[in-house]
């Protein structure tokens, strides 16, 4: 009896797996770690966004597309200028090596004229002439023939080295090139990346909820005389009873941007038939006679600054900490802007945006 409560209290010896064993074990604990892992995700999985939570993240992948936009538009720019200074450089070298071959083949007339002459070694041609006169007049002729022909060598050595410096240039330009290029593709990139993402996010409200962001944001429509604020423009100018601009170029600009009431938004675009937020305030100007640059960032500096209570008609006001959006201010506290994709050329009120400063640019 008392050998058989000893074996009953006796605890079994526990084997441990080896080889293919231990290896099937830690498979199948994995395994039910990892249903365990996605029956808790499933249970935590995020809700669906509310329709003032969408509405909040469309308009920030809106607010980073024109920021990446800016950016685009300056680094097109400098890629511009890059490839102009590639070009210029090439004709550069090109002529340089037209030059060079001209005197290459003027080095070797005047060699070829020499040989003909019998370039003799003077002391020779002393014992061969019997005229001392004329062979003191050919050696005479012999050392300029000589001199220009070294003039010419030293020329041609500077030019070999010229062209060479200007090829550096060119490669040098080229690679500026490159790089530019390749920003233009990283900002090109964020954009539709940005824009994709908020289309996304639109297409998965309701109808209803659609329609009321697209009302409340100016998207619905792409008359050429809608508004957010009920202000109709004709299309053709700045209508009866708007406040004054101060000067004949600021009444051209604001005009312009009245004609623009209702065309499309499109990123980089500058006219006419679209255009972007600095793309419409460069050519408003541009119809003034006034050539304004082509970012948000160098238009703020392309005039005189001015504060929000100074602000008159045909000022660029300019939003955001990173003076990422500008508008054309039209008076009564009201902007002419490109705002994003989607929502076309609009009066809006300034208080929209964070105002971040204004510019008076005649």
């Amino acid at each position: 009896m008392a050998a058989h409560r000893k074996a009953a209290h006796r605890k079994p010896k526990q084997r441990l797996f080896t080889g293919s064993a231990a290896r099937s074990a830690a498979a199948l604990a994995l395994a039910g770690a990892a249903t365990a892992t996605a029956a808790t995700g499933s249970a935590q999985a995020e809700p669906p966004l509310t329709a003032a939570q969408v509405k909040t993240k469309v308009d920030q992948l809106y607010r980073d597309a024109e920021v990446a936009t800016e950016q685009y538009n300056g680094a097109k720019e400098k890629a511009a200028d890059a490839a102009r200074s590639v070009d210029a450089l090439r004709d550069e070298a090109a002529r340089r090596t037209g030059l060079l071959n001209e005197s290459r083949h003027a080095l070797g007339s005047l060699a070829t004229a020499q040989y003909r002459s019998g370039g003799l070694d003077p002391a020779l041609q002393l014992l061969l002439t019997s005229d001392p006169d004329e062979y003191l007049e050919r050696a005479s002729y012999v050392e300029k023939a000589g001199d220009i022909q070294a003039g010419t060598i030293s020329g041609i050595r500077r030019q070999v080295i010229g062209i060479d410096q200007v090829r550096a240039r060119a490669e040098d330009e080229s690679a500026v090139l490159a790089a530019r290029e390749s920003e233009l593709a990283r900002h090109k990139k964020k954009i539709t990346t940005s824009l994709t993402d908020a289309r996304r996010l639109l297409h998965t409200l309701t109808a209803a909820e659609r329609a009321r962001y697209e009302a409340e944001n100016g998207t619905g429509g792409t008359s050429n005389t809608g508004s957010t604020d009920g202000t109709t423009g004709t299309g053709t100018g700045a209508p009866s009873g708007v406040p004054t601009a101060p000067n004949s170029r600021a009444a051209a600009a604001v005009a312009f941007a009245y004609g623009a009431l209702g065309k499309p938004y499109v990123w980089g675009a500058t006219g006419p038939s679209a255009y972007d937020c600095s793309g419409l305030t460069q050519a408003a100007w541009r119809a003034a006679g006034v050539s304004l640059p082509r970012t948000t960032y160098t238009q703020i500096n392309a005039g005189q600054r001015v504060s929000r209570a100074q602000l008159a008609p045909g000022d660029l006001v300019f939003f955001y900490s990173g003076i990422s959006h500008v508008g054309l201010y039209v008076g009564d506290g009201k902007m002419i802007h490109a705002p994003h994709p989607g929502a076309p050329i609009r009066i809006a009120p300034i208080d929209e945006m964070p105002f971040a400063g204004a510019t008076r640019v005649a």
